[in-house]
């Protein structure tokens, strides 16, 4: 695996922090995913709706107005995708580190 292997859609850092608590549960709410990820409602709607075009993401709504809930549930494309994306990452990682003296200064 190799930087070409890296999911662009996934890569953004908060969509991949998304993607990482998604894969680790069976569906989570807007709420949860705002304050873990640290964003503002449009900033999250945002990443959502990229992860959901691509078909990573499935989106539920339900009731109206104050009392709404949005859920979000990792789609079976998505935890490959996710899966195939942190498989990159670890090879990128391991890669740089097999380039390195024991001291983990890079060898020239």
């Amino acid at each position: 695996m190799s930087i070409v292997d890296l999911d662009p859609v996934i890569h953004a850092p908060k969509r991949l922090a998304a993607m990482a608590v998604l894969a680790a549960s069976t569906s989570t709410d807007f709420p949860f995913l705002r304050a873990h990820l640290g964003v503002s409602d449009s900033d999250l709607s945002k990443q959502m709706s990229a992860l959901e075009r691509s078909g990573y993401v499935e989106v539920a709504k339900t009731g109206r107005g104050r009392g709404a809930v949005t859920r979000y549930r990792i789609t079976r494309e998505g935890t490959a995708a996710f899966r195939r994306h942190v498989a990159a990452l670890e090879a990128i990682v391991a890669a740089g580190r097999s380039h390195a003296d024991p001291v983990g200064q890079p060898v020239r």
